[in-house]
């Protein structure tokens, strides 16, 4: 697995699906800055320009369809619950603010994926979406100061290890 975040405002998503896991897919996704794309089912016209594609909810043939399509035309698939048919896995995420954090069994252990979710989100309250909001605040105005990058690293450091305490 190759671990990454995708800035949304660069990128163009489309979604496809149905029912339940289409809504919980539509809500990830808005909850990350995405507005995603309506594709049809068996609509491969749709699928022009766009850079991922999450299908969600649909019966089989038409999620193989889409992502054949999909690929075809060089967009990442994901596809919900049929890893053969994805080209990423979607982790559970924990998110405070700007602060996002993951976690991920590539979908070998997903039971355990979500207890680990769940500490975290425990561990990390809404504070901390404050807390990202201060040190940002403080790391840019110790930049603009013009302070090393070894000493605003070491700022940020001392800063931030007091919260785990």
């Amino acid at each position: 697995m190759l671990p990454i975040i995708v800035d949304p405002r660069k990128i163009v998503v489309g979604l496809a699906g149905s029912g339940e896991a289409l809504a919980r897919r539509r809500d990830h996704l808005t909850e990350a800055g995405v507005t995603p794309v309506a594709v049809a089912n068996g609509c491969s016209g749709a699928l022009t320009g766009l850079d991922i594609l999450y299908v969600a909810g649909a019966a089989r043939p038409a999620a193989e369809a889409l992502a054949g399509h999909a690929r075809a035309l060089g967009v990442l698939v994901n596809v919900e619950d049929v890893p053969e048919l994805c080209d990423f896995h979607v982790p559970a995420t924990v998110r405070r603010g700007d602060l996002l954090l993951t976690a991920s069994s590539a979908g070998r252990a997903p039971g355990l994926v979500r207890l680990v979710r769940e500490w975290l989100s425990a561990q990390f309250g809404p504070d901390w979406v404050e807390r990202v909001a201060i040190l940002s605040r403080k790391r840019a105005d110790w930049r603009a100061r013009g302070l090393p990058p070894s000493v605003v690293s070491a700022k940020t450091r001392s800063l931030a290890e007091a919260w785990f305490v």
